[in-house]
Formats: structure tokens, sequence, C-alpha cells
């Protein structure tokens, strides 16, 4: 057990992983052999992979695929070396990337893969992401990611889709991150970056290519406790144009089929796709509330679908009250008092005002969901504060009714078809 805590987050472990590691399927005569190589980098005159796993303690590894190729069935896996988080270069570290860093950076990838036709950030922050948005520049993609959830970015990691420019470069600066990730980094950025001597800025090449990573898969491995192994082929959303998204309807056990009354403006399309693209690098059960191509609202890994479509809502409420206190008074909202005192109080009580008479931000927003809506009530939850429209999979017993509650109100809906769970 560590008696200086904060010595614990500094220490480089020493790991007993072996350089190479290769990993078979065989079924009768046919094996096919997936070889890896470990990844290390050499900073401060020290050659080490990873510092630690998730925790201080753990000791961990990280390997790149080199060689071999895998199909089962109709299914081949992406073949070796097109590499993004498993080998990047990195540019500037101050100390070796732990796990959790690789981790949210591959989930940022995750997400970023889908949305490469326009300049987009990700934040990612415990493997979830905190903020996403696109923009008209890069700089303005980051400005709208970051101010989805100001305080949740702290210590995150940053993914940006396209080179990064000195206007990036300051906004990203002005901020506290542990990581960022990009194709390349513009002259003079680096020099900007080397401030922050513990920011690890890290260079893939690949991202330039993030298109052909599409709808490639490769072996999921889950470890259980006793040593055995889930294997499953990756995720791969299917509806990732609004074309592919389809008019809620049902019929339901008396045989009457229930359709939606009102189908997605271009603008709801635009954002129900952009959504349902985000959702799947978030954990489930989850709800997303987005608008304009920006999350307003990310509820992730909660036991019931109504308590996550609540605390995506309560998390708009509480972060724009949070971002106008911070744009107004230069100050977390949480700190006014602190602060200011009683004026501090004043404060709060008009952004609380503010936020009440804008609802958080959630009017006009889509509303999307990993999973079907087992009851109207989790749907009626982002419809309460606004909501104009609904991407879900559909498949429910009840979506006769989901259906209809969004009817009344209005509402749009469409279907997936696919569940997007991830854990």
């Amino acid at each position: 057990m560590a008696t200086d805590l904060k010595a614990a987050y500094k220490t480089i472990m020493d790991d007993h992983f072996t350089p190479r590691m290769e990993i078979a399927f065989i079924d009768g005569a046919k094996r096919q052999t997936l070889r890896y190589e470990k990844v290390s980098w050499v900073i401060g005159g020290e050659e080490k992979g990873l510092r630690y796993g998730e925790n201080p303690g753990q000791e961990a590894a990280l390997y790149k695929l080199v060689d071999g190729n895998l199909t089962l069935g109709e299914v081949t896996a992406l073949e070796p070396g097109r590499r993004l988080a498993s080998d990047p270069e990195l540019l500037q570290s101050g100390k070796h990337p732990g796990k959790t860093n690789l981790t949210d950076a591959d989930n940022a990838l995750n997400i970023l893969r889908y949305l490469d036709d326009t300049p987009c950030a990700v934040i990612v922050k415990h493997n979830n992401p905190c903020g996403v948005a696109k923009g008209s520049s890069l700089a303005h993609a980051y400005a709208r990611a970051n101010r989805a959830d100001r305080l949740a970015a702290f210590g995150g990691c940053i993914a940006l889709n396209r080179e990064v420019d000195i206007e990036t470069a300051r906004l990203v600066a002005g901020n506290y991150a542990e990581v960022v990730v990009a194709p390349e980094f513009a002259p003079g950025v680096m020099d900007i970056f080397a401030a922050k001597k513990n920011l690890r800025v890290m260079r893939i090449n690949n991202m330039a290519r993030l298109t052909a990573f599409v709808a490639r898969r490769v072996v999921d491995f889950k470890s259980l406790i006793d040593g055995g192994i889930v294997a499953q082929w990756s995720f791969v959303p299917e509806a990732r144009t609004a074309k592919q998204l389809m008019p809620a309807e049902c019929v339901a056990k008396d045989g009457a089929l229930h359709r939606i009354k009102r189908l997605p403006t271009p603008q709801e399309y635009d954002d129900l796709v952009f959504g349902w693209l985000v959702e799947a690098g978030v954990t489930s059960n989850s709800v997303l509330y987005v608008k304009d191509g920006a999350t307003v609202g990310v509820g992730t890994g909660e036991q019931d679908r109504v308590g996550v479509a609540e605390i995506a809502r309560d998390k708009a409420y509480r972060k724009l009250a949070d971002w106008i206190a911070w744009e107004r008074h230069a100050t977390p909202y949480n700190e006014l008092v602190l602060k200011f005192g009683d004026k501090g109080a004043k404060m709060q009580a008009a952004i609380d005002e503010e936020v009440k008479a804008r609802r958080g931000g959630l009017p006009g927003c889509s509303m999307v969901s990993d999973a079907f809506f087992p009851f109207r009530d989790g749907a009626e939850i982002g419809i309460r504060e606004g909501i104009t429209a609904i991407v879900q999979p559909g498949g429910a017993l009840r979506d006769w009714d989901v259906i209809a509650c969004c009817n009344e109100a209005g509402v749009a809906m469409v279907f997936t078809g696919q569940r997007s769970f991830r854990h």
C-alpha cells in the first residue's frame, strides 16, 4: 500500500509482460494467428511502455498488431499495420502515458471515424465523451465541445480530426488536459503546448484516413474473473445516414398499425445521425441530447432508461449554469459564493432563473437512446423539456405507446433497427 499518495501517481511500474504476444484461432487443421509487439517510448532517457494500468500499482502493457489475419464467417478483421491508438507518435510527454490515456484516446477515435466530413472535436473522460461537437473550423468545434461540459473536460483527452492550428492550440492550452490527439500540428503549436509540460501530445497519421476505418471490425476481448475470455466482433453502427433511419412504426398486439405522424426536419436528421454515431462511444444505458451538431447533455452507464434520461437532462441544466458563470464572471458556478460572498449568491440566483427559463438549452434538441424505450416515461422526460425529435432502435413491446406519446407532442421519431449497447 502506498504511503505517499501523490507519489503513487508519478510511479512508473516495471512490467513483466513479454515483448511479443500471439493469439491463435484454431478450427481443426485451420489456424489463424494474430501477432503483437509491445509498444514503448523513450522519455527522459528511459524506455518504457505504459506507466501503469487503470490504477497505480497495476502492471500493464500496450501491444500493437503487427502480423496475421482473421476471417470468421463473413467477417474479416482489420489488417495489421493500420494503427491508430495502439502506436501513437508521442511528440511531447512529461511522463509515460497510462492505460486510461490510451483507452480514452481510442474511444475518441472510435467516435471521430464517423464524423470526418467536418472539423470535429471529441473530449473523453473515463472512456465516455463529455463533449462532442462539429464546427465551422477546428477551433470552433473544440470551443463547442468544451462548452458542452467544461467541468468534466478537466483532465480529459482531446481528440481533433484536423491539423491543430494556433487558434485551436491556444484554446486547448487555456484548459487542463491530459492528452491531445490529432493527425498533425501546425508550426508553432508545439511551442504553445510546451508550456504544459505534462501534456501528452500524440500525432496519429492514420487519422487522416479515418473514414477507411468505418465499418471495419476487430476482435473485442473481455477477460472474466476466472481467467475466461469473451470474444466478440467490435460494434459498427449500421445507420450512418439519414436515409438509413426508419420512420417509427409498429404493429401492436391487437393488430393495429401505429405510425409516427411527423418526420424529422433536415436539421433534426443531421442531429439524429450525429447523436447516434456519438452513441457508439457511450457506455450503456445511455441517453444523449444533441443540438446543431453538439452534445448538450450526456447520460451514461445508468441502470434504467428513465433515470439516465433524467441524468442527461440534469447535466444539461448544471453545465449551462456553469458555462454562464464562467463566461460572465470567469468563475465556476459552484465557486461564486466562495469568491463573491453574498453577491455570489445573487449571481447564482440570477443564473438559476435564466437556466430555468432556457430549460437547460434542451428545447429544440434531439434525444438519442442506445436501446428502445420500454415505456413512454423515458421519452416523456425529454419531451417535457422541449426536445423535438428522437432516435432509438425500436423493437419494444410497447413501441405503439411511445409512438402515441410522440404524436401527441408533435415530436418526430425514427428507428435504427439496431441496439448500441457498450459495456
